[in-house]
């Protein structure tokens, strides 16, 4: 019985005079049911309720950059997700030491502190302990054949400028409606993912999408959190069969950890697939 959560991290941790923006949260089962989904503020709400969530051998999936072992320029792993996943119009912000927005960094320090383990996909977890790793949910949207973009991902994020502001939210909410719909029918998926067995997930069904950026962004957190919780049932479950670790190739490894991001992959997506073990014993795809 694993838990799978799934965090949406405000890269800024915020300040006395400016609290951070919200971060998504959502914990699922095996069977797909959402025990729980909703929002925090801060490093220390995004803690503690991990903390509520956590059961032992519990997988956390984070979009946020956890390892940072760069001073300037652009992780190694950020870089393949643009080289691998350009295609489908799929390409990573950079992050580095001199950047003040790194609060995935202090999260994964925390969560260490508390007995979590980081993995960066390449070895295996001990069993029973609870870990946690890097994701992004665009390329789990490309990269699982189940959501059906097969060409290029869905615009629930930016929508570029062409439209006048008014029609382009309403072609927003169009996208993320459809998109929604898409992860509704993740009940008969393998991991499954059932929006209806949470009053808050259901909701993302029963009532539309709003139009209003704060209201918009409130909700797109929500997704992405539940992305990432699929994301980590996923990868649980079939390791590297269904998901490669971007970045695995990175020489540059501080205090034993590497930044990588584990994304699901579709064969054209991946470069070489050196083996294919049991799920709990993941190998690196280069």
């Amino acid at each position: 019985m694993t838990r799978f959560l799934g965090v949406d991290l405000a890269w800024a941790e915020g300040t006395a005079a400016k609290p951070a923006n919200e971060s998504g949260l959502a914990c699922i089962d095996h069977t797909g049911r959402v025990i729980h989904a909703g929002w925090a503020r801060g490093i220390d709400e995004v803690v503690e309720w991990v903390q509520e969530m956590v059961e032992p051998g519990a997988v956390l999936a984070v979009d946020a950059p956890l390892v940072v072992n760069n001073p300037t320029g652009m992780r190694y792993c950020e870089r393949e997700t643009g080289s691998r996943y350009g295609r489908w119009h799929v390409s990573a912000n950079a992050s580095n030491r001199a950047l003040a927005r790194l609060g995935g960094v202090t999260l994964r320090c925390r969560l260490e502190r508390l007995g979590w383990a980081y993995t960066d996909g390449l070895t295996p977890v001990a069993a029973g302990t609870a870990s946690f790793f890097e994701c992004y949910p665009y390329t789990t949207l490309v990269g699982a054949a189940e959501f059906g973009y097969d060409d290029k991902r869905p615009r629930y994020k930016r929508m570029g400028t062409a439209l006048p502001i008014g029609e382009r939210r309403a072609a927003r909410a169009l996208v993320c409606d459809d998109l929604i719909q898409r992860m509704w029918r993740l009940a008969d998926a393998s991991p499954p993912l059932n929006l209806d067995t949470f009053e808050v997930t259901d909701r993302l069904v029963t009532e539309p999408t709003p139009l209003t950026d704060v209201a918009y962004k409130h909700r797109e957190d929500l997704i992405d959190a539940l992305l990432s919780a699929w994301t980590a049932s996923l990868w649980h479950r079939f390791g590297i069969l269904r998901s490669q670790v971007l970045g695995a190739a990175d020489p540059l490894v501080v205090d034993g950890r590497r930044g990588t991001i584990i994304a699901p992959a579709r064969p054209e997506q991946r470069r070489v697939v050196l083996s294919a073990p049991a799920a709990n014993a993941p190998s690196p795809v280069r």
